[in-house]
């Protein structure tokens, strides 16, 4: 029997064999994935190894009986390519203008903006397993895990031409030190340099929260820029604060966006995006149909919050909802804990529901409910054609953890504009 005949591509990429024994490797499926996507440029040649152990680990537990041997893998892993069709929501662009990798990808915000440019996307990382759920069923691609590890390093490819990052902010140890490269280690921003220093991609794209540039009385900040600047060598003009609401979506949203160059771009300087003359409002992205069961408070509930923000405001705390008129904008959507319950929208359209029992009592008849995942999306730029494979819970960690599209894909065309 043709091995061609004996696994399919949907098995090798789908739920057919146990974790215990296709994921022998943590590294099987992301590279099984990335291979795929790339078998057509020079990244493959970072994958196919362990690409082909994916496959023979497969064959392997499909036919225990069978010995399996890596050319029969390999063979198998080509009569794949043939099968291969990049049929997801977000496909790479058929003929790219550049390259990038996606480090810190949560569910895929940068890549959406960057891919929307031209840009193929050659590598990507995220630890967090249920956005990497989200993250394959957009684009079909799993991500690296720990990016810290030298073995998740040994997959990033060489010459691509933009690194994008939305690293997590740290205090370094550099009390009485200059504050450079080696200062950094054990912290995530140290993997994103080493990772610069090695590759040396034309330009860099950082993200971070507004309290960045304050954080540890503005050493860390201080920091990133000294090593950026004079142990890597990148032109980096000073960081801007981006406002989401300035770019088309109705949130008040600020982010610390970083961008550098590198020397050989000959790039001395670079002017961030202007806001654009455009007003959104919350209305906008509500939904039309929403389930009053599902979002909106229980009079008890609602009551609950109340007492919880009462609680706070007594102890100079700052803890509180807010609830969104149709004509206003959002604050920057949280997570975490209550989180979801501190961005609140009016809904009249409560006036047309019989009156029900919720799950927890009686429907508040106010209309105030949570937004719904899919407005958590819009929220933040996604296309209502991005899929939300996950339970509510991980859907609205996701989406408060996530750029914001819009502004990211303004600031990369003004990148792209510098260095194609």
């Amino acid at each position: 029997m043709k091995l061609r005949e004996k696994i399919s591509l949907e098995e090798v990429c789908g739920q057919t064999f146990k974790i215990r024994v296709v994921e022998a490797s943590e590294y099987g499926k992301a590279a099984f994935t990335h291979y795929l996507h790339n078998n057509q440029n020079d990244a493959a040649q970072f994958y196919r190894k362990e690409a082909i152990q994916h496959v023979k680990r497969a064959l392997e537990y499909k036919y225990p009986n069978d010995d399996i041997s890596s050319i029969e893998a390999e063979e198998a892993l080509h009569y794949m390519l043939f099968d291969f069709k990049k049929d997801v929501p977000f496909p790479e662009p058929a003929k790219p203008k550049f390259e990038f990798i996606d480090l810190f990808a949560g569910i895929g915000g940068f890549r959406i903006a960057m891919q929307s440019l031209g840009g193929k996307c050659v590598f990507t990382s995220e630890w967090d397993e249920q956005a990497k759920k989200t993250y394959e069923a957009n684009f079909g691609e799993v991500p690296f895990g720990d990016i810290t590890k030298e073995e998740t390093k040994k997959f990033i490819p060489d010459g691509f031409d933009v690194l994008c990052a939305g690293f997590p902010c740290q205090a370094f140890s550099i009390a009485g030190k200059r504050g450079g490269f080696e200062d950094t280690r054990g912290t995530l921003f140290f993997d994103v340099a080493d990772i610069i220093k090695r590759k040396q991609p034309k330009a860099i794209f950082l993200e971070n929260v507004k309290g960045l540039r304050n954080h540890d009385r503005g050493k860390t900040l201080e920091t990133i820029l000294n090593v950026l600047r004079n142990d890597l060598g990148y032109f980096v003009p000073e960081p801007q604060i981006i406002n989401a609401k300035d770019f088309g979506v109705p949130q008040n949203r600020e982010r610390i966006f970083i961008v550098g160059f590198h020397e050989g771009t000959n790039v001395s300087e670079f002017e961030y995006p202007k806001p654009l003359d455009k007003k959104v409002k919350f209305e906008d992205i509500k939904e039309k149909k929403v389930p009053p069961t599902k979002f909106f408070l229980s009079t008890q509930y609602l009551q609950t919050l109340h007492n919880h923000k009462a609680r706070h405001e007594s102890k100079g705390n700052g803890f509180g909802f807010e609830i969104i008129p149709d004509t206003g904008i959002a604050n920057a959507v949280v997570c975490g804990g209550m989180g979801r319950e501190r961005n609140l929208v009016i809904d009249k359209r409560i006036k047309d529901f019989t009156p029900t029992t919720h799950i927890k009592g009686e429907v508040n008849r106010e209309g105030i409910r949570k937004m719904t995942p899919r407005e958590w999306a819009r929220l933040q730029g996604f296309p209502d054609s991005f899929l939300i494979p996950v339970a509510d819970a991980s859907a609205y960690k996701q989406f408060g953890n996530s750029v914001a599209v819009p502004a990211i894909q303004a600031t990369a065309a003004k990148i792209l504009e510098t260095i194609l």
